[in-house]
């Protein structure tokens, strides 16, 4: 099966950000294109929309005046749903509410034809049960674009339960062949993106619930040590705290209140208190002209250790041994296999964080995982009150050294990159054990979706077979609640390898 015929055309209906922007990709790929808005005016409105940012696109060099005047000749507002009756693909974007949606359908299956695909841009609602409105469900399929859909190449490719596959492929095709870059899920709550990425912000706000760090610390881990391009409390202040919140108490009713997806109380009352990101001038920070910048917590420059013991090669901290000497630090290395981690001089160790805490031991400082520990420009430690200051200003020196701004945090245990990365890697294994994608969709679906700097199965192939498993496991010993007990899936990948290597 392929995909649509340029000659056929298709249809929006919900003429908002959402369908103006798949209206706008159909379009430009050389579609004509039916734009239809129950509210009178609109979707005329939106043709007139559409067309003016058809015309940035030729300021910018970006498409020829000849495309455009092409284009806006293929935009038709519909004044009623009889007027899609020879669409051969009808895209829904209305309001987020299934009884809406499926009132919808059943109108549109009593107008167009049978061979007709429809679709949902549905971000949170089941693709099952809206299509279950329908006469014939198996033409009917989830296409969810990301906003904003003319720039960002991603498309959730949903096959309901009753969805048949030739539909589903057609669908697949179409995308990529509106340039797009489509990946095939199953009807699941969250489907890939929103159901993964969870735990990017539910792991930063239980530091700060935690007061292990304030939101512009945990930022700036997230995005100078971890990689990421934006930190959990800067992303969900341009999303909309309402909006990103939404979205995880969705996931977490789907899934029967799972421990795993539960919501955060201090974004609850974020969204109470009216303060919901830039789009109200105040969220987890502030916003406005006399607004000041909030700071991450940077350590006061502190002295190098004389020299440090490694014991054992630091896993996937390896490349730091390389960065200290480089830096003039003599490494002193232990041939007794003691662990992985680094001895100080005044006696306390630097360990990379493995889901403990430093109170448990005599004096002990964690770093955090960095998605590159050369190019990474701060660094996170994490110690507890027993822990000696010596020790922790050898460690910050030490750090310093190297080239890294530093941030201390309190006894977290797992820290803020490791532990997000674990659970990460742990529910993108268990979603493809539940069939919901291949690993190859799924670094795919996380890398363009939100910008990821890996996919999970990247990051899992990087840190070893039993790292996520292992940090996990310490986690949830400490807090039994289920929030970090690792899925089966991630359990069986770890075990076969140890298995392998001979472990009983």
């Amino acid at each position: 099966m392929t995909a649509l015929d340029l000659s056929s055309p298709v249809a929006v209906v919900g003429t908002g950000t959402m369908g103006q922007g798949i209206a706008q990709v159909a379009l430009v790929a050389g579609h004509h294109v039916r734009l239809f808005d129950a509210a009178p005016g609109r979707a005329q409105d939106a043709a007139d929309a559409i067309g003016a940012r058809l015309d940035r696109l030729v300021e910018k060099d970006r498409m020829t005046a000849a495309d455009r005047d092409a284009a806006r000749g293929r935009l038709h507002a519909a004044g009623n749903l009889a007027e899609l009756a020879d669409c051969s693909l009808v895209v829904e974007a209305v309001l987020e509410r299934l009884d809406v949606k499926q009132e919808l359908m059943r109108a549109l299956e009593d107008v167009v034809d049978d061979d007709c695909l429809l679709a949902t841009n549905t971000s949170s609602l089941s693709v099952t049960a809206i299509g279950g409105a329908l006469r014939n469900p198996g033409r009917f399929v989830g296409l969810h674009f990301f906003n904003p859909a003319p720039l960002l190449p991603l498309v959730e490719v949903v096959s309901g339960f009753a969805t048949d596959v030739t539909s589903a492929t057609r669908a697949y095709e179409m995308a990529r062949a509106w340039g797009k870059t489509p990946v095939a899920c199953a009807d699941t709550p969250g489907f890939i993106v929103n159901r993964l990425a969870r735990p990017f912000y539910a792991e930063a706000f239980a530091a700060y619930e935690a007061q292990s760090a304030d939101p512009a610390t945990i930022d700036a881990v997230l995005r100078d040590c971890g990689g990421f391009m934006m930190g959990a409390f800067e992303l969900t202040d341009l999303i909309g705290q309402d909006v990103n919140e939404a979205v995880t108490h969705s996931v977490w009713q789907a899934f029967f209140h799972d421990v795993r997806f539960t919501p955060s109380l201090a974004q609850r009352r974020l969204v109470e208190s009216g303060r919901l990101g830039r789009k109200t001038g105040q969220g987890w920070y502030e916003y406005g002209d006399d607004a000041e910048r909030a700071e991450p917590h940077t350590a006061e420059q502190a002295q190098p250790p004389a020299y440090v013991v490694a014991e054992g090669d630091l896993g996937p901290a390896a490349d730091l041994l390389a960065l200290i000497r480089e830096a003039g630090i003599p490494v002193r290395e232990d041939e007794e296999d003691h662990g992985t981690r680094l001895v100080l001089p005044s006696g306390g160790q630097l360990v990379l964080a493995d889901g403990q805490t430093s109170v448990e031991f005599r004096d002990v400082v964690y770093f955090d995982l960095a998605l590159d520990y050369r190019r990474a420009t701060r660094m996170a430690l994490s110690a507890s009150q027993d822990t000696q200051p010596q020790t922790l200003s050898e460690a910050i020196g030490l750090f310093q050294a190297l080239g890294k701004d530093v941030s201390v945090l309190g006894d977290a245990p797992g820290m803020i990159v490791a532990r997000t990365v674990a659970r990460i890697v742990d529910l993108a294994h268990d979603a493809v054990a539940k069939g919901v994608a291949t690993e190859e969709d799924v670094d795919t679906a996380m890398r363009l979706g939100v910008n990821y700097p890996l996919g999970p199965f990247e990051w899992s192939r990087r840190l070893g077979r039993s790292w996520a498993h292992e940090i996990l496991d310490e986690l949830h010993q400490r807090d039994p609640s289920g929030r970090y007990a690792p899925s089966l899936a991630l359990y069986r990948h770890a075990y076969a390898t140890d298995k392998r290597e001979g472990t009983p």
